[in-house]
């Protein structure tokens, strides 16, 4: 996906064509979430597949194999998709992982509490329609969208495995700690130290959960703040390179590169094209 954000609706006729072409599971280079009125979701992920009624939740993190097929239900179909690049909410796409990581899909009531969801669906839609949309207001609902999900979500019990439940606290304890030190020059030890156990059992985890490496989890935080401070800053590439802990401007651009393929000036040039 070029765009740093995309969003359209799955409706019956759009159900009949996905089902009757060849739907293997894949995996995107983006963040993806869908909110489903009606209908139903048949969803392999995480090497399982559930089929859930709407309404419902779903996430599906960068990166995970998975494959969706809309259904048609009492003759209606209709859910919400979002497409984003994980710089476009950076501040918050990490929290996701730790919400969503082992609960891809959730489903709920038919309340005000989900038509408030369905509401600001269609701002953001509405939004995004416009000859030349408010990429800073898409921002700022779909943060408010995921605020009011994870509302919904701490609700509802959804993990009733112990073994599930530690793994699980860690990993969010990780994450929370890589919120508040990633600009700085700390390695995997230091994580594991704060944690109190071992840098193998904290790789472990973070293999099973998010099929990567602690190093590369810090990794991809840096380059997704470093992405996302070359589309909403006008910070030069030595400042924002200093800002998440690389001293020297040459070796922030090697790195950017390395992952990217690009320069982070190239990588500024090429968002302003596609926001502008």
């Amino acid at each position: 996906m070029n765009e740093i954000f995309k969003m359209f609706k799955l409706d019956a006729v759009e159900s009949d064509r996905i089902n009757s072409t060849d739907n293997e599971p894949h995996h995107h280079d983006y963040e993806e979430l869908l909110i489903g009125k009606y209908g139903q979701l048949e969803h392999f992920i995480d090497f399982k597949s559930q089929l859930i009624d709407a309404p419902f939740v779903s996430f599906i993190a960068q990166g995970k194999v998975h494959r969706v097929k809309p259904l048609i239900k009492d003759g209606k179909c209709d859910i919400w998709a979002i497409r984003f690049k994980r710089e476009f909410i950076a501040e918050t796409v990490f929290q996701l992982y730790s919400s969503y990581h082992d609960k891809a899909n959730i489903c709920l009531k038919a309340d005000t509490c989900f038509e408030r969801l369905d509401s600001i669906c269609q701002i953001i839609y509405d939004e995004y329609l416009q000859p030349n949309p408010d990429l800073s207001i898409i921002r700022q609902l779909l943060s408010s969208l995921f605020t009011i999900i994870e509302s919904d979500r701490k609700k509802l019990n959804l993990n009733d495995d112990e073994s599930k439940k530690i793994q699980s606290l860690t990993f969010k304890n990780f994450l929370r700690l890589l919120e508040e030190h990633y600009k700085e020059a700390k390695d995997v030890n230091f994580y594991a130290e704060k944690l109190f156990m071992s840098t193998r059992n904290l790789n472990i985890i973070c293999q099973e959960i998010l099929h990567q490496s602690v190093s590369e989890i810090i990794e991809v935080r840096k380059l997704t703040e470093a992405k996302n401070l070359l589309i909403t800053t006008d910070k030069t590439i030595a400042e924002i390179g200093y800002e998440l802990g690389f001293n020297e401007k040459t070796y922030f651009t090697h790195a950017f590169k390395k992952k990217t393929g690009i320069t982070p000036s190239e990588y500024r040039k090429e968002m302003i094209k596609i926001i502008s």
